[in-house]
């Protein structure tokens, strides 16, 4: 037997079953961390990562064929922070700090309709990604949107650059107040009113709003315990944030019901007419699997070339 078929035996026996993945991600989404998982299932935490990591290119690869053609009429953007590894002040000193430690935003756009995430992307809040996050969202939408941000200037370049005219756009400038004495490290400053700020096209003044897209910020930070503020469960490699972004934006559009809509997001936007759930995700990890071959040191033999 070789080493690479001794391994390959190893790998199919130690091999989690379906139900065991399950509950490993129904966990994940729960906000449990990767840890506490390989305490309660008694997983190794190798194997909770590993599982993260193909479920994450699964789910991706699920949502960049499948969100598309969406028939969205209003588009709100927003990006949420968090941070990989050590904060952004504190990179400079930290011990083996990885790459891309240090703060870390996720890039979202939501259907006001449907509430259907149709893009959503991780990087620097600056030009850079506000252009690549945009030129990924303008492909999607089925025909002309109106699209509200927050009054980022990033967006207004980026915008038009992935949209052209194809697009009413507009900004919502949030004013703020001072931040309250003794509470600065804890209490955000108070919202003390708002700008809306028609940029190109005709946007409609009723719809911009980008309320919808700041309320499922808080589902994140419930559903991903990594967003939560003030705590340790903050992601410790880039990587492994980016693919429970993954299984958390498939499992919201395709798994989850929203309450107000009564489907899922991607029901009532027509990409999807069936109820998913975690088993169907498991689904999705193991069709990206290589098949197993043929085991042990038995192979089939090649018939005999008569001289």
């Amino acid at each position: 037997m070789t080493t690479e078929e001794y391994f390959g035996i190893l790998l199919c026996l130690n091999k989690l079953g379906p139900a065991k993945r399950a509950q490993i991600l129904t966990l994940l989404l729960e906000g449990m961390s990767m840890r506490a998982i390989s305490r309660i299932t008694g997983a190794s935490i190798n194997t909770v990562t590993k599982l993260l990591m193909d479920a994450g290119a699964a789910c991706a690869e699920y949502h960049d064929e499948t969100v598309r053609d969406v028939r969205a009429k209003r588009v709100q953007a927003d990006e949420i922070w968090s941070f990989t590894y050590a904060k952004q002040a504190n990179v400079e000193k930290a011990k083996k700090a990885p790459t891309g430690a240090g703060d870390t935003w996720t890039w979202t756009a939501l259907d006001a309709d449907s509430k259907l995430i149709i893009s959503w992307y991780v990087g620097p809040r600056d030009i850079g990604t506000a252009y690549t996050f945009l030129m990924d969202l303008a492909e999607r939408p089925h025909g002309r949107v109106q699209l509200t941000t927050d009054g980022l200037s990033s967006y207004l370049s980026a915008v038009e650059d992935a949209f052209g005219a194809d697009v009413d756009y507009s900004q919502l400038i949030k004013l703020y107040g001072s931040e309250p004495e003794g509470e600065k490290r804890y209490s955000p400053a108070k919202c003390i009113g708002a700008v809306a700020k028609p940029i190109t096209g005709d946007p409609a003044a009723a719809h911009i709003s980008t309320s919808y897209v700041e309320r499922h910020n808080l589902s994140m930070r419930m559903s991903m315990r990594r967003f939560t503020r003030l705590t340790n469960a903050f992601s410790k490699r880039l990587a492994n944030h980016f693919a429970m972004l993954s299984i958390y934006f498939v499992w919201y559009n395709f798994c989850r019901i929203h309450k107000t809509l009564r489907v899922t997001p991607a029901m009532e936007a027509g990409l999807s007419n069936t109820l998913r759930d975690v088993d169907w995700i498991v689904g999705l990890v193991e069709a990206r699997e290589p098949k197993p071959g043929p085991r042990g040191p038995y192979k089939k033999r090649q018939p005999a070339v008569s001289k």
